[in-house]
């Protein structure tokens, strides 16, 4: 099937997201460090430590994201709770980022990052749905119940009418 395969791709481009994010902050805060730039009397120390700092966090997020994409196509089978948060948020990141890449960048920045959209998403709904006991023929779960037949709830009381 070709649901494997795409949630290793997706986990190796979040992996190169995660390399370049944290490269290209890294790279920001070492420019703003050199020439001691200063952005309405802030301190140029500290906008370069926090681009550093906030890019490594990012990048730690993405490698994350990347992980769980990574085990989802070894396993096989539909991430846990926390998983799922964590790639439906980077989807939810992607889609922004790729609203701002298409101005700032262009739009081969955007079309990666739709890619990589896309591989998510495909990668969430592709092991979305649990195969077991439910999936077999109705009435033959074999657990005493009532053998596949619906289950209706108590009458509903009439209505007194208004004389």
């Amino acid at each position: 099937m070709v649901r494997r395969p795409v949630a290793w791709v997706a986990a190796i481009v979040l992996f190169v997201e995660a390399i370049g994010i944290a490269l290209l902050n890294w790279l920001l805060g070492t420019v703003v460090d050199n020439q001691d730039m200063s952005l309405a009397g802030l301190d140029s120390d500290m906008m370069s430590l926090s681009s550093k700092v906030g890019g490594v966090v990012f990048g730690l997020y993405f490698a994350l994201c990347g992980l769980i994409a990574l085990l989802v196509g070894v396993r096989a089978r539909a991430p846990g709770l926390f998983g799922r948060i964590l790639l439906i948020s980077a989807a939810v990141v992607h889609g922004l980022l790729g609203a701002l890449t298409v101005g700032l960048v262009g739009w081969s920045a955007f079309a990666f990052l739709m890619v990589g959209l896309a591989l998510i998403v495909f990668t969430l709904l592709a092991f979305d749905r649990q195969e077991g006991p439910s999936d077999a023929v109705p009435g033959a779960s074999g657990n005493g119940d009532n053998g596949g037949a619906p289950v209706t709830g108590p009458a509903a009381p009439p209505v007194p009418s208004a004389s």
